[in-house]
């Protein structure tokens, strides 16, 4: 299940009586507790389909360091909370118990208490994040037995182009790659900056124009997954968004056969066409490829596309301030 936005959570609640009641004015306390009861369960389903379920050891190294780095800050922030509510507690008007000492102004042991644990802070996750830069450097190739996967990906306005170099073959807005393989992805961007992103796998990382960045990742399981742009790009940019599917080695050869059957030529004349501007581009395959496609949209050998265009009449004005001006 897939998290939900606002407004759906909304719809969600009023389709439930004992939440909806929760709601209204004049419920105890014992009321907005069940409130609280019969939220967990929607709150948690909303994590379970994020960062935090990785399906990759890169995706699962990043959750380990964000969970890491969470519990190393809680251990300041949760004692300084409840260091406040006692505070508040002991030194009350009413406790004639509580010291008061109006011409207190330094204790050394205190101060090294203050300094020493955001110090110390600083330095477990500085050594955490060090070693995880280290390891999820996106250059660097994943350990396996097997060859990794070759995939170029392209970023165009607004769509993913994915070229298989070895296989011959390419598809729009859809990925597929073996369970268990590593994938080396060459990526770059035939229009505006860009960002690949596919949560559950793992790092995300930029596609520039005329440059050529490189993730390594990998799935260690048969699921189907949702990739994102995560980088505003235009009036698309919203609907920007592939799918995954992760498969076995059969099932990929018997994918990689039945692509290449569609017949389908993705050379440059077909690739001029499909470069234009255009949203919620349906997934299709290309049977076979020009194979020096990818290496002429990264020189820009090949011209880049447009990008958002302000001047074009679908913008509607909204290029211009409320006062009309450019």
């Amino acid at each position: 299940m897939q998290p939900l936005n606002g407004m759906e959570t909304h719809m969600k609640i009023r389709g439930f009586p004992a939440v909806r009641a929760a709601f209204m004015p004049g419920r105890s306390i014992q009321g907005r507790g069940r409130l609280a009861f019969c939220l967990v369960p929607l709150l948690l389903t909303g994590c379970t389909k994020s960062i935090l379920d990785p399906v990759g050891p890169v995706g699962a190294d990043a959750a380990n360091i964000l969970i890491l780095a969470t519990v190393i800050m809680l251990a300041i922030v949760i004692p300084t909370i409840l260091l406040a509510f006692w505070m508040a507690w002991r030194y009350r008007a009413s406790n004639q118990k509580a010291e008061y000492l109006p011409y207190w102004s330094y204790s050394g042991r205190i101060e090294a208490v203050v300094w020493s644990i955001p110090i110390l802070t600083i330095i477990f996750i500085g050594g955490v994040i060090w070693i995880g830069s280290y390891r999820l450097d996106p250059f660097r190739p994943l350990p396996s037995a097997q060859p990794p996967l070759e995939v170029q990906v392209v970023s165009l306005d607004w769509k993913w182009l994915f070229i298989y170099p070895e296989q011959g073959i390419a598809t729009v807005n859809r990925l597929v790659v073996p369970a268990g393989r590593p994938v080396h992805f060459s990526i770059t961007s035939a229009s505006v900056f860009n960002v690949f992103f596919v949560p559950r796998m793992g790092s995300m990382i930029y596609a520039m124009p005329g440059m050529v960045s490189q993730l390594n990742l990998q799935t260690d399981r048969e699921i189907v997954l949702l990739g994102q742009s995560s980088h505003f790009s235009g009036d698309g940019f919203s609907d920007m968004q592939f799918e995954v599917n992760s498969v076995t080695g059969p099932a990929f050869d018997a994918w990689v056969q039945t692509a290449h059957a569609s017949g389908t030529v993705l050379d440059r004349a077909a690739y001029t066409q499909l470069a234009k501007q255009s949203q919620k581009v349906a997934p299709v395959s290309y049977g076979a490829i020009d194979p020096g496609l990818f290496q002429a949209i990264a020189d820009q050998t090949i011209p880049p596309a447009p990008g958002p265009e302000p001047e074009n009449p679908s913008h509607a004005g909204r290029e211009k301030t409320p006062a009309g001006r450019q």
